[in-house]
């Protein structure tokens, strides 16, 4: 059977993840390695026979597939030939009715394995969850490829040590934080691709959601995760405006408000408005209170940046002044507060404790064009310019340099 349409890059990413979560259901954590192994063998047959041989049950082909693998792989090893052939063998293969909803948690629960550094965690989950390449992956922490391929195996290897089954869906609490943070580093790169090309990443975005929604399911009372989902679903409502024809950035104050999802804006101010009363504020759901009131401002002269700059703040003080992005977007709001001045100020501070920050520059230049200071901001301009790989904020930020020096030509 020939498909209707080719299976598109996050359709993949689901497939790749599910039969992880099948072969390691049945031959346990202790064999993380040997098992994304032949997943991904198994995708590459997938690749060359689907085009003109497409299963029925896609899913059940390419665990199947992967169990061979597997089976495969572990007889070549004279050390575990016997176990793992025997286990291959006796163990049938899983039936639609024997996959559990959860697997794809299951699977990043297992990434986010506690006995991982955070590092690890992050670029583990990157990697089998999220598929994305180490090149990728190396992009987002602005380090070697061999570094992240290092840190991938190195993480690999501790989950086989540790060998600890697949946590039950009741225990996913004790995971939550690194999760989250996790689910927030997939959603960021989705939207501000560190590799440059396609600016966005849709399909990584929609995973994001997709297992921010499956974790919200089995912690419900948690208000961080209901944050983290406003958040993401806030931040994508805006994507319709947030990049022009000619593929440049759209900052918020030149975005048509119309063209934003009101459906998802609707759901995310929701889900805010019954996180939050009450509520021990933390990172993710005051990020999400400030997404809100950005979504129900009718412009961005309409906004309440006093109550913005406060959320920042107080933002600032629960992630004890560690994240100099949010410092950052802080400076921002003030300068809607209390003028462009004090806000270039702030910004000369923070890049001395924080230099080569990125988009920095690009802030520093659009002040300093407000100011009415055309060649200091030029010159911002083209060190941001230097600095950012994503396609649509080089676009944004070519854009800006170009009417800015037509004004003054």
């Amino acid at each position: 059977m020939i498909p209707a349409e080719p299976v598109g890059e996050g359709r993949w990413r689901e497939l790749a993840r599910q039969a992880l979560a099948r072969l390691l259901r049945i031959y346990g954590s202790a064999q993380f390695d040997l098992c994304e192994d032949a997943v991904q063998e198994a995708l590459l047959h997938a690749h060359q026979r689907w085009p003109t041989q497409f299963p029925d049950d896609p899913l059940g082909w390419l665990a199947t597939t992967a169990r061979r693998r597997y089976a495969d792989r572990a007889r070549g090893d004279a050390r575990r030939r016997h176990r793992e052939t025997r286990a291959a063998l006796l163990h049938p293969p899983v039936t639609p009715e024997a996959v559990h909803s959860d697997d794809s948690l299951l699977v990043l629960q297992l990434c986010c394995h506690p006995g991982l550094p955070r590092s690890g965690q992050v670029a583990l989950t990157l990697r089998a969850v999220a598929g994305l390449t180490t090149a990728q992956i190396a992009n987002v922490y602005q380090v070697s490829e061999p570094t992240i391929a290092q840190r991938i195996t190195r993480a690999k290897r501790r989950v086989s040590e540790l060998g600890r089954p697949l946590p039950p869906p009741e225990h996913v609490d004790e995971r939550v934080t690194a999760v989250l943070d996790v689910l927030y580093v997939m959603f960021t790169e989705a939207h501000h691709t560190t590799a440059g090309t396609p600016p966005r990443d849709a399909d990584l975005a929609a995973e994001a959601i997709h297992l921010t929604r499956l974790l919200l399911r089995s912690v419900p009372e948690s208000t961080e995760v209901t944050g983290l989902l406003a958040l993401m679903l806030l931040t994508e409502a805006r994507h319709p405006a947030r990049v022009a024809s000619d593929g440049r950035l759209k900052p918020l104050d030149e975005q048509d408000r119309a063209l934003w999802d009101r459906k998802l804006i609707d759901e995310g101010i929701t889900l805010v408005e019954q996180a939050a009363p009450g509520a021990e504020p933390g990172p993710y759901l005051l990020q999400a209170c400030i997404a809100a009131l950005h979504a129900e401002a009718p412009g961005t002269a309409a906004t309440d940046w006093d109550e913005i700059l406060a959320l920042y703040r107080l933002l600032e003080l629960v992630t004890g002044h560690r994240n100099p992005t949010i410092t950052l977007n802080r400076i921002v709001a003030q300068a809607m507060v209390d003028g462009n001045d004090i806000a270039l100020a702030r910004i000369d501070a923070l890049e001395a404790d924080h230099p080569g920050l990125p988009r920095l520059n690009a802030v520093r230049a659009h002040l300093l064009e407000q100011t009415g200071r055309p060649d200091d901001a030029a010159n911002a301009y083209r060190r941001a310019i230097a600095t950012t790989v994503n396609l649509a904020e080089q676009q944004h930020l070519r854009h800006r340099l170009r009417r800015l020096s037509g004004a003054n030509g």
